[in-house]
């Protein structure tokens, strides 16, 4: 029996050492540079940002800076240990989070480990340095502990010091809300039906106040009561609706979302073959995660952690037939499960070190290093535009001397500004109004966008750097009018 425990924990070993390693990947998601510089901002003027600072067309606009700590984390981990410290970081993060996942998987450790490594691989499309990670650990953490209170309602007490990390680190905290809400709710239809007679009698109660209290805990943040409405402005908002990749349904077309799909048909190749009776509140929580999943490719994590442990379960019930293997010596065994892990271990290290060694390569392939520090060099006279997923970029390098056209905050920009980035990058629409009312003298773009295209033509505009990466083109007198137009906002234009 020692023997065949030994080689399970050798397999979860050897599993979540090479998910560590697959977790591990440079910084390319373009937000990281304005999270990085929120924090850097916190932690200069001790104080969390309430109007943006980083952009001339929404300065002095209300924001939400509901990452907050999580950038304030970002920043000294960058700081003290560099973006292979992030890097690290998030990787184990991650791990952490398919391990809460493997424990919800039933006692049979082959098959939770291969069906929580597959539920990793649907989730590898969200994965990187990002504020969500944080949530991504956080929910699974938070199921486990949904789960366990079955047996020890006390253990959801823990959720009121969770309520009060993720609030400040991210809006994802709504979720971990929204699953225990669908849990008192599946509680009570379960009682009402009569499935589990052997329910603890302190459950329901238990969880109802402790609920409660979690909703009182939500305002402890820098933003207060606004922190209820936020997520679900977030989810309204037409803006990310219609420009955010993130937000948009998976496309199986796309190989990426392959793992996914798979994991879906199992799901229900599991639940129909398998013997085992589906709970309500396993079908309550499996439909509500499969829309949301469908609905938008962030909230795919939400329905692997709700899956995995349902196919992982019905699979380890199967029966099963197999011949004794062959024992080894107990201390051949031992030295043989130790080789293995540390060869993994090392192989671990290996791939770490070479994406850690890889960052300044990879930051000059995703981002315009060269023409950043040609405008660090060159610093633009007047505003410039730029590209959506440049703008957290500029503004690491170059903040305070450049604000940005545009970045990654999406809810502060608003439909009617993103519409304005569409039609001047598409160099379509009323492209040269745009440039006019915003008083645009300077524009960094690829050179392949048709606005470059468009520019390398127009009069008045002139190419001042270029690369394969991106090129800046500088407005003369001629093409910047000294007033905006009559029915467009000033620069200074105050906040409604």
């Amino acid at each position: 029996m020692s023997q065949i425990l030994a080689t399970k924990r050798t397999f979860l070993a050897i599993l979540f050492l090479g998910l560590f390693a697959m977790a591990a990947g440079n910084l390319k998601d373009p937000d990281i540079w304005w999270h990085l510089k929120t924090g850097e901002y916190i932690a200069t003027h001790k104080s969390v940002p309430r109007t943006d600072p980083f952009s001339y067309t929404r300065a002095g606009y209300p924001w939400v800076a509901h990452e907050w700590l999580s950038e304030l984390l970002f920043y000294e981990l960058q700081r003290t240990t560099g973006f292979g410290g992030l890097i690290l970081f998030f990787a184990a993060i991650l791990t952490a989070a398919f391990l809460c996942l493997c424990l919800r998987c039933g006692s049979t450790a082959y098959v939770a480990g291969v069906v929580t490594l597959g539920g990793a691989l649907a989730t590898a499309p969200v994965w990187g340095v990002r504020p969500q990670v944080l949530s991504l650990l956080l929910t699974s953490l938070w199921l486990l502990i949904l789960e366990r209170s079955e047996r020890h309602p006390k253990i959801l007490w823990w959720t009121l010091p969770l309520t009060l990390l993720w609030v400040n680190l991210h809006a994802g905290f709504a979720l971990g809300l929204a699953l225990s809400a669908l849990f008192l709710l599946a509680e009570w239809i379960e009682r009402r039906l009569g499935v589990l007679p052997q329910q603890n009698a302190q459950l329901l109660p238990t969880a109802a106040l402790v609920f409660l209290l979690d909703l009182l805990v939500v305002p402890l943040n820098p933003h207060g009561l606004r922190m209820f409405s936020y997520p679900f402005e977030t989810l309204r908002s037409p803006a990310i609706q219609n420009y955010i990749v993130e937000w948009a349904s998976p496309n199986f077309h796309r190989l990426e979302y392959w793992p996914f799909l798979l994991l879906v048909l199992a799901t229900f190749a599991a639940l129909s073959w398998s013997r085992v009776q589906l709970r309500p509140r396993d079908l309550i929580l499996l439909l509500v995660s499969l829309y949301a999943s469908l609905c938008s490719i962030r909230m795919i994590p939400f329905f692997v952690f709700i899956a995995v442990p349902l196919i992982s379960q019905r699979l380890g019930t199967w029966p099963r037939t197999s011949p004794q293997p062959r024992r080894l010596p107990t201390a051949s065994r031992s030295a043989l499960n130790f080789v293995i892990v540390l060869a993994m271990a090392i192989f671990a290290s290996v791939r770490i070190a070479k994406v850690i060694e890889s960052q300044p390569q990879a930051e000059a392939q995703q981002f315009p290093s060269r023409a950043v520090e040609f405008l660090r060099t060159h610093p633009p006279s007047g505003p410039i535009f730029n590209l959506y997923d440049w703008g957290g970029y500029l503004i690491w390098k170059l903040y305070p001397s450049t604000p940005v056209f545009i970045d990654g905050r999406t809810d502060l920009y608003g439909e009617p500004l993103l519409h304005d980035f569409a039609d001047l990058y598409q160099f379509k629409g009323p492209w040269q109004q745009i440039l006019q009312r915003w008083r645009i003298e300077t524009v960094i773009v690829p050179p392949d966008s048709a606005l470059a295209s468009g520019l390398c033509s127009a009069p008045g505009w002139a190419v001042s750097y270029q690369d394969s990466q991106a090129i800046i083109f500088t407005a003369s007198p001629s093409a910047i009018r000294t007033e905006p137009a009559p029915d467009s906002p000033t620069l200074a234009n105050p906040p409604p």
